[in-house]
Parts: C-alpha cells; structure tokens; sequence
C-alpha cells in the first residue's frame, strides 16, 4: 500500500488489500464521466445537482435502496420503475429530498430521470435517481432540470470531486475515493452526516469499477453488509438512502478480494466521524449472545445510547452504562451478573479518535459489532437549529 492510499484508509478496523494504491480522487474509473452545478436548491449557493454516466457499451450494476415505510419519491422510481442490473447513468440533487411529497413528487422524479435519460442519450430505466435534503418540501423541478443540463454539458473523466461536493448536505466534508489495485481501478463517491441508521445508514452512496464483478446484485449487499450496515450515528433511518455499483469489467480483471468491501467500509467510518458535531468513532463488539439477531439488538442498544454516547464523548470509561443499555435491550431475559469483568471500556477514556469496546454476554456463541458516533453539544446545536 502507498504512502498516498494510508491518506483515505485511515481506520485500524479496514484491512486493506495488498497494492492497494490511492490516486487522485477527482478521477474517475475508466469509461466513467460526472459534473456537478449549482442550480439554486441551497440558499448557500453551492452546487447541488449532480451528473454520472457510464460510456461503457455494457455495465454490470447493483443498487440497495431504503427500506423505510416512508421511502421518498426517487426511491419509489428507482424501485418501480429501473433496471437495477443495467444502469448507466444517475441523476442527484442535494438540496431536497423530494421525500413525503406525495404524487407531484414522484411525478418530479420521474422528470429528473427523463431529463437525464435525454442529455445523456440512454434509456431512462437505465437512469437512477437520488435525492437528499429536506423532507416536505415541493421540489423546484424546473430548476433542476436546467442543472441536469448544466452538468450533463459539462461531464469529465476527472469530475469526481464536483460530484462529491455536489451530493452533500450537513456533510462537513466530501467523502471519496479513487483506487487502483491488481490492474482494476474503483472510484467512490458518499454523503451521509445524520439521520444515520440501517437500513440502511443515511446516505448516498456511487461506486464505479472497471473491473468484472459477475455477481454485482450479490457483491454489493454482502459489502454494505459488513460496513452501511454497520453504522449508527442516531438511529434515524432515512427515507432516501440508495447505494449503487457500477462495474464496466473493461479491464478484463476480476475485483480484486476485499477491495469494495475496504472501501465501503472506511466511506462507512467516514460517514460516522462527519456525524452532526461527532468528534469520536466508538465500536461495540458483544459476544456470547444466544444468536445472531440478540447479538444485533443489544450492539444497537449499546451504540444508540445517548450515555454511552456521551461517555465517548467525555472520555469517560464508564463500564455501568454499557451493562444498563445491554441490560434494557434484553429486558425480561435471564443474564448472568454482568460485572467489570465482563466489560471492556478502557478505550472510552483515551484520547485516540477510535475507541474500541466489548460486551460478552455470557449467554451463547453468537456475536455482533456496530460503529458509532458520540454525541456532542454540537450535534444538539446543529438539530436544534436546522429547519425540518
């Protein structure tokens, strides 16, 4: 691994594959072209509308979507109305989630897929659409329209850092990548900073490669699996959050093992150090639970809980929070004494960024873990203030 690729995989928990290289996030993997414009969504006037196509003449491709009753309309399109194996392209604006907005919303994302779909010169099943922002609130689908042909003049194989920027919204920072490993390259694009909670975590979240990934409809969810999936900063789960893959396989390579899965993983941590006002990412392993789903629920307890949370926060070692949390999660169940002894919080109390901590239950095999973020004065501030 160069010296350059330790600048995005920073995390102690991401194995990194042998010859993993980082190179220059504004590029794109080969055949891959993307732009984005301000098109006046965003009272600040940053760019919020964004372009990505493919000129591959095939693509293999895989998109997850939110599983939230309440999904927004670019959601319901994508859903209902894309080829998830063939896409080419995908049109995003951050300045409103076009979500709760009833009929003339999904009306409107049918309309920003259309116009993609017509600059671009593709089938508009091929088109994806995201959408992040403000709930409620009526789209201003003219103005996007005119940014959609604004970035889709304007796409380049070099565009990755003007579609990053355009894709965020409380996001403190653009969060991407451009890897080279074995012959393949991957670039990688995500948002997210709130409302964070699988399924899966809020964000967006684009992956391109021109390696071969044959099974892109299976590779992909096994990869969120071990890293959206795995992430909590509220537990919000979003109305909008869409992860798609895109595999060209012109290098005539196979992706190389553990690649996506590193990648969507340091995004993933990413996404909970921008958590609304995060200074810390803590990580809570508990084993020893009955089964697999038990594990699940009492890692969330314990990550979700404001306490625990702000003893990340303050640097305190407190062990008792950890117990009470895990404690509530399996109310009614027969635990054995869950004493110091079966607690690991040291970590709480350093200074390092990265704190690891572990619960053994005592009751079975199983085991599970979960990132999270702590919770700060800032996040209050921040959600206090910001306009629902």
């Amino acid at each position: 691994m160069s010296t350059q690729a330790a600048t995005f995989f920073r995390s102690r928990w991401v194995k990194v594959p042998a010859g993993a290289e980082e190179v220059e996030p504004a590029e794109l993997a080969p055949g891959f072209r993307a732009a984005g414009v301000a098109c006046g969504l965003k009272p600040s006037g940053d760019t919020d509308v964004a372009v990505l196509a493919c000129d591959a003449d095939g693509v293999e491709s895989a998109l997850l979507l939110t599983r939230n009753a309440a999904a927004a309309a670019p959601v319901r399109v994508c859903r209902d109305e894309c080829d998830a194996g063939a896409i080419r392209a995908a049109v995003v604006n951050s300045g409103n989630a076009n979500a709760a907005t009833g009929e003339q919303g999904y009306r409107d994302a049918l309309a920003m897929r259309a116009a993609a779909a017509r600059e671009l010169g593709v089938d508009p099943r091929a088109v994806a659409v995201a959408e992040t922002g403000m709930i409620g609130a009526p789209l201003a689908i003219r103005q996007v329209e005119a940014g959609i042909a604004a970035a889709a003049s304007r796409l380049d194989g070099w565009g990755g850092m003007r579609f990053a920027e355009a894709i965020m919204t409380t996001d403190a920072k653009p969060k991407q990548c451009t890897i080279r490993c074995d012959g393949v390259t991957l670039s990688a694009q995500a948002k997210g900073a709130g409302m964070i909670e699988p399924d899966l975590a809020t964000l967006l979240c684009f992956v391109q490669t021109d390696a071969v990934v044959p099974d892109a409809h299976r590779a992909l969810p096994a990869a969120v699996a071990d890293s959206f999936e795995r992430i909590t900063v509220d537990g919000q789960m979003s109305t909008n959050d869409t992860v798609l893959l895109q595999a060209t396989g012109t290098s005539g390579r196979l992706m190389p093992d553990g690649l996506l899965e590193a990648v969507l993983l340091q995004l993933a941590l990413e996404v909970v150090a921008d958590g609304e006002g995060a200074t810390r990412v803590g990580r809570i392993d508990v084993t020893g639970a009955a089964d697999r789903d038990e594990a699940e629920h009492v890692a969330r307890a314990i990550a979700n809980s404001p306490l625990v949370k702000a003893a990340l926060h303050g640097r305190d070692p407190n062990w008792g929070r950890i117990v009470q949390a895990a404690g509530m999660a399996l109310a009614g169940e027969e635990l054995p004494d869950l004493g110091p002894e079966a607690v690991q919080a040291a970590e709480l109390g350093s200074d390092s960024s990265e704190a690891e901590i572990a619960l053994r239950l005592g009751r079975g095999d199983a085991a599970a873990h979960i990132y999270f973020s702590d919770l700060s004065a800032e996040y209050v501030r921040f959600n206090s203030e910001y306009t629902t």
